[in-house]
């Protein structure tokens, strides 16, 4: 299963809600030397902005991502950088205001966001 794959089969189950730090973390968990379920408890309280509508978990996870797999600062910020200039922002409830913006639902946002930083960390793995 690619990561694209996992990452679509996280986002449509329905019995379990992986929230967005988990949908972008668990498809690299092996390249983190993490089991899934340790990613699963790992991104559980980063979900809508750390609960508080600050950073996008979709951007935390990566965050993480970048970190488990020895990327320096620089490559962070460069991550940083490209997402905000795709999105508009990187904090949760900028980025949803922007979405509600453009007449898109929550969960429709959200997968886009956990899709563009989950293309991001493949293009820096394949680079």
């Amino acid at each position: 299963m690619t990561k694209q794959e996992k990452l679509e089969a996280l986002r449509a189950d329905t019995s379990v809600h992986y929230n967005c730090c988990q949908s972008v973390l668990i498809p690299f968990c092996r390249e983190c030397g993490i089991s899934e379920e340790t990613a699963y408890r790992l991104g559980s309280q980063f979900g809508g902005g750390m609960k508080m509508g600050s950073v996008c978990g979709a951007v935390t996870g990566a965050l993480m991502v970048l970190g488990m797999t020895g990327a320096g600062e620089e490559r962070a910020k460069q991550f940083k950088d490209a997402f905000r200039a795709e999105n508009g922002a990187l904090d949760c409830a900028k980025l949803l205001a922007l979405g509600r913006e453009k007449g898109m639902q929550r969960k429709e946002h959200c997968d886009e966001m956990i899709r563009n930083a989950l293309e991001q960390l493949l293009h820096e793995h394949n680079a």
